[in-house]
C-alpha cells in the first residue's frame, strides 16, 4: 500500500493541518465535483466514467488508511472519515443518476491503463510515495470500437420499391481492393489519456487564433460555380481545399455564410455522389433547391416518410433527422460517398437515437467507399452550446475519435509534437493538430467585410398590470422555497467552516439542480421556472407586437421571433388588428406551406411581417429582405439566439442588422439575457481564440435557480 500522507509540518490553521493530514481528499474532493457537474449536465463521457471509477477506489483506500493511522487523534480521524464520507455521498448521488455507474466499482474494473494512471497522478499531486511498479504503467491495448447498430434502425427499416430496383440493376458494389489492414505502429501517447487534454486544449483556446485549418489560396478562375452565380472568396478557399484531397471537415462558419453552397460544391469537386445530406425536417426543400441551384447537372430527391416517391438514381439523398432510422438499411446499400450533417449540433446528446443512427450511417460510408475515404462534412454556426465536450458527436462522426482515443490520423499529429499532457506547450499544440484535421470557421467580419454590423439592442419593458404582479410574486416564492431548501441542507449538514453571512455554492447549485430537475418533470405546468418564463412570454406577447408593428411603419419589414404558439398567436392577431399582413413560420407547417411563407414574405412587398417559431425558424431560412428582428421571448441558448437573429443577418444583407430583445425588467427575464450573453464567450474562446471571460459550465437554466437562490440568500 503505498503511502498517501507526507510528512506533516506545522500549521496554523485547522483547514491546513486536515489537509497535511489527508492531502488526497482535497484532490477526491475537487474531482468529485466535476463529475458530478459533468453529470448534472448528462456529459458523463468515458474519460469522467474512468474519473468517477478511480474517486471510488481511492476514497476506499483512503478510508482504510484513515482508520490505520495510529497518529491520528480520534477527533482528526472522524473529521477526515466525514469528509471521505462527503465525497462518498456525491458519488452515489451521481451513480443514482446514471446506474451504468455501478458496474464500474467492480474490482476488475479499475485495472484499466488510463484508470492506473490517473490514480497514480492524483497520489503523486498529493505527494504520496509509489513504490516503482505503481510509477511505471504498461501501454494501452488498442480501444476497439464495436459497430453501432441501433435497434431501432432494425425494427423500424423500410426499402422503398425503387431502391430496389437500383440496388437490382447494380447488385454488387465494385470491390475495394485498396482496404488492405495495416498494422497499427506503436506511439509515444498510446498510454496517456488524451480525450480530456483535447478538450481542455479547446477550452483553453484563448490566445490560439481562429479554428480554422491552413486553406489554399484563391484559384485564378471560378472553376466550379454554373453560369450566373459566384462563389466568395472564402467558399473558393474552402473548395480548394476538398480539390488537394481533404475529405473531413467542421464546417462551423458563422450562420449566414454559405455552407449550404459550400457543401454542395464540395460534393461536386470531389464527385461524392451518391451523396446523403442529413438535414432538420424545415430545412429539407431550401437543400434541394440550393442543389439545382449549384449544381443542376446533379439530381436531388427529397426522402419523406417511408420513401414511398423517393427517386431511387438520384445522386444526393435528403433526409431529415427524425425518419433517417428507417432508411439505414438501403441507404447504407447502395454505395454513398458522401454524407453531410446540417445543423450538427443537433448530434452532441450521444444517447439520443438520432445521433446513433449518424452515427452508424458514417460508419457505413467509410466502410463502403473505395480507399476509405468518403466526404463527410458536419456543418453548423454553433457547434459549442454549454460545453467543450459538445465536440464529441461531431467528432466521432468524421472519424477524428472513436470517444475513447483520437483516431489513427489524430493520434499522428499528435505524436508528432513531441509533447505530453503534462506539458504545458501540448495543449496549443493539440488544439492545431485538432484544427488541422478539418476545422474551417469563419467570422462574418473576417471574411464578409462588405457584410453591414449587427447590434444586438435591449428594450427593457414594464409589467405593471394585474399578471406583471403576480409573476414577480410568483418568482419571489420560486426564490424563497429554494432559499430555505438551501437552509435545511446547511442545518442538516452543519455549517462546515462557513463564515457569518457566506453561501456555500455546491449547497447551492444542488439545491438548483433539484428544483431544474424538478421543473423538467413538470414541463410549463406548476410554480417552477419554466412555467414561470412561459408567463413572461404571455406577459410580453402584446408589447412586443405592438413595437414591431410600429417597427414595421417606419423601417419595413421586420421579423418577429417567439418560442411559444400563444404569444405567436397573440402577436398575429395585434397585427391584423392593425392592418398589418403578415405570414407565419412554424414547426407544424408542412414544408409546401413555409415554403409558401417564406416566399411571400421575400418577394411580396405587401407582406410586412414574418411571425416566426424561435426554434422551427432558426434554422435554414433566408430572410435578409429584413434588417430588424424581435425576439418576443429569450432563448434558453445563445446559440438558438445567433441562429435566429442569422436568418437576416448573412450574404445578401446590405443593411446594419438590429435584433430588439423584449425583456421584462425587474424579473429574472433580465437575468436570462445576461446569461445568454455569457454563453456567447465558450464559441469565442473555443473556435475564435478570444480572450473572454470564462462563463460557467452549468446551464442557462440552472445558472439562472443558482442565481434566484444567491439572491433570496442575501448575496450575490
Amino acid at each position: 500500500m503505498p503511502t498517501t500522507a507526507p510528512a506533516r509540518q506545522r500549521k496554523t490553521s485547522s483547514s491546513a493541518r486536515r489537509d497535511d493530514e489527508a492531502p488526497l481528499i482535497p484532490i477526491l474532493a475537487r474531482k468529485v465535483r466535476e463529475v458530478e457537474a459533468k453529470a448534472q449536465r448528462n456529459k458523463l463521457g468515458p474519460t469522467n466514467r474512468v474519473k468517477f471509477q478511480v474517486i471510488a477506489f481511492l476514497v476506499r483506500e483512503e478510508r482504510a488508511r484513515v482508520k490505520a493511522d495510529p497518529e491520528l487523534t480520534d477527533a482528526a480521524r472522524a473529521e477526515l472519515l466525514k469528509r471521505l464520507d462527503g465525497v462518498a455521498t456525491i458519488l452515489a448521488k451521481t451513480a443514482a443518476r446514471d446506474t451504468s455507474l455501478i458496474q464500474l466499482l467492480e474490482a476488475d474494473h479499475a485495472t484499466s491503463p488510463v484508470a492506473q494512471r490517473m490514480r497514480r497522478d492524483w497520489l503523486l499531486e498529493s505527494g504520496a510515495e509509489l513504490p516503482p511498479e505503481e510509477l511505471v504503467i504498461s501501454d494501452a491495448k488498442p480501444v476497439v470500437v464495436p459497430p453501432m447498430v441501433p435497434q431501432v434502425a432494425t425494427e423500424r427499416a423500410v426499402v422503398p420499391p425503387q431502391i430496389e430496383s437500383r440496388i437490382a440493376a447494380n447488385p454488387f458494389l465494385a470491390p475495394d481492393l485498396s482496404r488492405v489492414p495495416a498494422p497499427t505502429p506503436r506511439r509515444r501517447l498510446d498510454g496517456w489519456e488524451l480525450m480530456g487534454p483535447l478538450y481542455k486544449a479547446f477550452e483553453m483556446g484563448a490566445g490560439g487564433g481562429a479554428a480554422t485549418m491552413p486553406l489554399p489560396p484563391v484559384p485564378e478562375f471560378d472553376r466550379v460555380s454554373p453560369k450566373g452565380l459566384e462563389v466568395m472568396v472564402h467558399q473558393a478557399r474552402f473548395l480548394e481545399a476538398v480539390r488537394a484531397g481533404h475529405r473531413s471537415f467542421l464546417l462551423a462558419d458563422e450562420p449566414g455564410l454559405g455552407k449550404t453552397a459550400e457543401s454542395v460544391l464540395a460534393a461536386s469537386v470531389a464527385n461524392a455522389y451518391p451523396l446523403v445530406v442529413v438535414v432538420p425536417n424545415v430545412v429539407k426543400m431550401n437543400w434541394a433547391r440550393e442543389v439545382e441551384r449549384w449544381t443542376p447537372q446533379r439530381r436531388a430527391t427529397v426522402i419523406n416518410g417511408d420513401g414511398n416517391d423517393v427517386d431511387a438514381f438520384a445522386d444526393v439523398f435528403i433526409v431529415n433527422y427524425e425518419i433517417l432510422d428507417r432508411h439505414i438499411g438501403w441507404l447504407g446499400a447502395i454505395g454513398l460517398r458522401g454524407m453531410v450533417v446540417d445543423e450538427a449540433h443537433f448530434i452532441k446528446n450521444l444517447s439520443s437515437q438520432r445521433s446513433q443512427n449518424v452515427l452508424a450511417l458514417a460508419q457505413r460510408v467509410r466502410e463502403t467507399t473505395p480507399g476509405g475515404r468518403p466526404l463527410l462534412m458536419a456543418l453548423t454556426g454553433t457547434p459549442l452550446i454549454n460545453d467543450v465536450e459538445d465536440f464529441d458527436a461531431i467528432w466521432r462522426f468524421l472519424g477524428w475519435t472513436n470517444g475513447e482515443k483520437p483516431g489513427p490520423e489524430l493520434m499522428e499529429k499528435l505524436d508528432g509534437t513531441g509533447l505530453t499532457p503534462a506539458d504545458k506547450a501540448f495543449y496549443p499544440e493539440a488544439r492545431d493538430a485538432v484544427i488541422s484535421m478539418g476545422i474551417v470557421r469563419r467570422r462574418k467580419k473576417d471574411v464578409a467585410s462588405d457584410l453591414p454590423d449587427k447590434l444586438i439592442a435591449d428594450m427593457p419593458v414594464q409589467l405593471d398590470d394585474e399578471f406583471g404582479r403576480g409573476i414577480r410574486e410568483a418568482e419571489r416564492q420560486l426564490a424563497e422555497r429554494l432559499a430555505a431548501r438551501y437552509r435545511r441542507i446547511v442545518e442538516a449538514r452543519g455549517d462546515r467552516g462557513l463564515q457569518p453571512g457566506e453561501i456555500d455554492d455546491d449547497i447551492v447549485r444542488l439545491v438548483a439542480q433539484g428544483e431544474l430537475d424538478e421543473s423538467k418533470a413538470a414541463g410549463a405546468e406548476g410554480d417552477n421556472v419554466f412555467a414561470m418564463v412561459r408567463r413572461i412570454g404571455q406577459a410580453k406577447a402584446g408589447l412586443a407586437a405592438d413595437y414591431a408593428a410600429q417597427l414595421q411603419r417606419s423601417v419595413g419589414k421586420v421579423v418577429f421571433f417567439a418560442k411559444h404558439i400563444d404569444v405567436m398567436d397573440q402577436a398575429e392577431a395585434l397585427f391584423a388588428a392593425n392592418g398589418i399582413r403578415a405570414v407565419s413560420i412554424r414547426g407544424d407547417q408542412t414544408s409546401t406551406a413555409r415554403q409558401e411563407a417564406i416566399d411571400a414574405f421575400v418577394n411580396d412587398p405587401a407582406v410586412g411581417i414574418a411571425v416566426c417559431s424561435l426554434t422551427a425558424a432558426g434554422v435554414g431560412v433566408n430572410l435578409q429582405v429584413a434588417s430588424n428582428v424581435v425576439l418576443a421571448e429569450l432563448s434558453w441558448t445563445a446559440a438558438e439566439q445567433t441562429q435566429a437573429i442569422d436568418r437576416v443577418h448573412r450574404i445578401g444583407q446590405d443593411e446594419p442588422v438590429t435584433a430588439w430583445r423584449i425583456i421584462a425588467a425587474h424579473t429574472i427575464d433580465a437575468k436570462i439575457a445576461e446569461l445568454i450573453d455569457q454563453k456567447q464567450g465558450l464559441a469565442a474562446r473555443a473556435l475564435d481564440g478570444e480572450a473572454t471571460d470564462e462563463a460557467a459550465s452549468e446551464s442557462v437554466q440552472l445558472a439562472a435557480l443558482m442565481h434566484l437562490t444567491r439572491e433570496a440568500l442575501g448575496g450575490e
